[in-house]
């Protein structure tokens, strides 16, 4: 079993440097071309995906590989993918995709928070408020990222909530496609909540679960000092 992880551990940080690598040489077209504005969303996407490492660097706080190149993928998908390489315009789908996810990881990401207070008793209550609380959380932050749309579309004069420019007469259309985007999002944002506090419930309740057992076992091998009481 150690052994399959081991192995797991370098696949998942081979396919990490390989999409750091893909994301410098799309910055070497991108420079070559002076397409400025990807330039730029390109670097950001590189710095996105080296928080992880310095995060853990700063805080000693050791992600499983796993967890770190899912943000990396995600982050990819989001940022390059869908700004730069424009997937959010080719594929309908990809948006929504993105937002289910998000909702699900950032859950896990709560779920992890409320394991280490509550394997160190540093909060108590039952495992059934733990989950709700999770679900908020979540659902919270999904909240903060459809406001955050709302105002660099209102203020920056961006599309990314894909309900500007509909008409190429007039550049605008009254219609409700801003709301239903928003509304969308939410919905699939919750979907993801919903799985991920599910999850967690079941894990806590049992002390195990199959989609879990092996990141958590890396996660407190790797940060003992989290868990001391």
């Amino acid at each position: 079993m150690t052994e399959n992880f081991i192995q797991l551990d370098k696949i998942h940080k081979l396919i990490t440097w390989i999409i750091l690598v893909s994301l410098v040489f799309a910055l070497f077209i991108e420079f070559v071309n002076q397409r400025w504005n990807f330039f730029f969303v390109t670097i950001l996407s590189i710095i996105l995906c080296l928080v992880p490492y310095f995060f853990q660097k700063r805080y000693r706080i050791y992600l499983p590989s796993e967890v770190q190149l899912f943000i990396v993928l995600f982050i990819y998908a989001g940022v390059f993918l869908g700004e730069v390489q424009n997937f959010f315009i080719k594929y309908w789908w990809w948006d929504s995709l993105l937002h289910t996810f998000s909702g699900f990881a950032i859950g896990l990401i709560a779920f992890g928070i409320m394991y280490v207070l509550y394997k160190t008793e540093k909060i108590k209550t039952s495992i059934l408020f733990i989950t709700i609380i999770i679900f908020s959380l979540t659902i919270a932050i999904g909240v903060v990222w459809e406001i955050y749309e709302f105002g660099v579309d209102n203020y920056l004069g961006r599309n990314m909530q894909r309900a500007k420019y509909l008409c190429p007469e007039t550049g605008f259309c009254d219609s409700r496609l801003g709301v239903m985007d928003t509304m969308t999002d939410f919905l699939l944002n919750t979907l993801g909540a919903v799985f991920a506090s599910v999850l967690g419930y079941f894990y806590l309740k049992k002390g195990e679960h199959i989609l879990l057992n092996g990141t958590i076992k890396k996660f407190v091998d790797n940060n003992p000092r989290l868990f001391y009481k």
